[in-house]
């Protein structure tokens, strides 16, 4: 596969937050007399805002935003066991030293996006999209478009590494090249993927003469 940039998902493809959001949503969903399962298994790869106005459907706008503010200061404040996953900081170390651009795209919020991304010990993003910049969030495509453009490429010239089914599918949806690392099996249009792995580990990015990006895959 051939690209000129990245736009990376951060929770579930760069940090393992899985611990805190899960802690965080089982919390909010206690509140509310909801079931665990029910709510996790809506919420992965999707923007918070999202999933709480499909869950208080009956709740006025004020109230859906009174509850993601005491949702975000949670998920913000808690950062027990958030770290890189394996192969992220070598491999955005590696970009960095090979001038190849690269971006995170999340669908959290800048005060959870950013606890995180220090926690893990990230190197910098240079571009840094998070769903305060977007209105439609994942899994439609306008995070990934708007990452592709702050990177200043097409978004065909650009690969999207995601864990989510949702993110997968905004990347898709942008035409953007995918990556799936950890997407579940029975994910729609997985096959649809350049690369579907396991562990970032497994990536070989090297940089060509004339600026375009080679992406294979370790032996």
């Amino acid at each position: 596969m051939q690209c000129k940039g990245f736009l990376f998902d951060l929770d579930g493809t760069l940090v393992d937050s899985l611990p805190v959001v899960e802690r965080s949503w089982c919390r909010w969903a206690d509140r509310h007399d909801l079931s665990h399962d029910e709510v996790l298994n809506f919420i992965h790869g999707k923007q918070a805002i999202t999933s709480l106005r499909h869950f208080l459907a009956t709740k006025t706008e004020a109230e859906i935003q009174a509850e993601f503010a005491w949702l975000e200061q949670v998920e913000a404040q808690d950062l027990e066991g958030v770290t890189a996953l394996p192969g992220a900081v070598a491999l955005l170390n590696h970009l960095d030293e090979s001038g190849i651009p690269w971006a995170i795209v999340t669908s959290g919020t800048v005060p959870i996006a950013h606890a995180r991304h220090r926690a893990a010990g990230l190197p910098e993003a240079k571009v840094f999209v998070t769903a305060e910049q977007v209105k439609r969030g994942k899994p439609e495509p306008d995070a990934y478009l708007l990452g592709a453009k702050l990177l200043g490429f097409a978004p065909a010239e650009c690969a999207v590494v995601e864990d989510a089914a949702a993110g997968m599918l905004s990347g898709l949806a942008a035409g953007c090249h995918v990556i799936a690392v950890n997407v579940p099996a029975d994910a729609p249009r997985l096959n649809e993927a350049d690369y579907v792995l396991t562990t970032l580990e497994a990536l070989d990015v090297t940089r060509q003469p004339d600026g375009n990006v080679a992406v294979r895959l370790k032996d």
